[in-house]
């Protein structure tokens, strides 16, 4: 099973919009990520995401090319500051390859936390729009597989 992590992409500033939608920067980031996986040849049974319209933005797009079926779906517990081992539980759950839209330092936390046990290591380094793919090994632990990052795919 792989797990794939993302930061949403670039959102606009709070005070342009306090929704924070996705900025047109933002938006062309994850349509060429998303293409550059799906050329890759990278589907996902399942794109969760947080309630908030960035992630939610990030998510369909992503769902446009990497989505074998279905619709993405709001997850509770991947906010900035939600708790990493409660998320970790329901992580170790899933059955299929899944992909979890959200926020720093939520993600960046989570990749640490599978990877080392500590969420406070510095494992990675994630910009909007980034995704790290993990995948665990005979023994159940996790490795990371990749990271891309938009400024990387330029």
């Amino acid at each position: 099973m792989k797990l794939y992590l993302v930061q949403h992409a670039e959102s606009v500033l709070k005070d342009v919009d306090p929704g924070r939608p996705l900025s047109a920067r933002g938006e062309e980031d994850i349509r060429h990520l998303s293409e550059t996986l799906r050329a890759s040849g990278i589907t996902v049974d399942r794109i969760l995401h947080s309630s908030k319209m960035r992630a939610h933005q990030t998510a369909e797009i992503l769902a446009e090319a990497l989505l074998n079926s279905g619709e993405t779906e709001v997850i509770n517990g991947i906010n900035p500051k939600d708790s990493i081992p409660d998320f970790s539980i329901k992580v170790h759950k899933f059955k299929h390859d899944t992909m979890v839209v959200g926020h720093l330092p939520f993600m960046q936390k989570m990749v640490s936390y599978l990877i080392t046990g500590n969420q406070e290591a510095a494992v990675v380094d994630y910009k909007p729009g980034s995704v790290v793919c993990l995948q665990q090994n005979a023994e159940q632990h996790w490795e990371i597989q990749w990271m891309l990052r938009p400024d990387t795919l330029k």
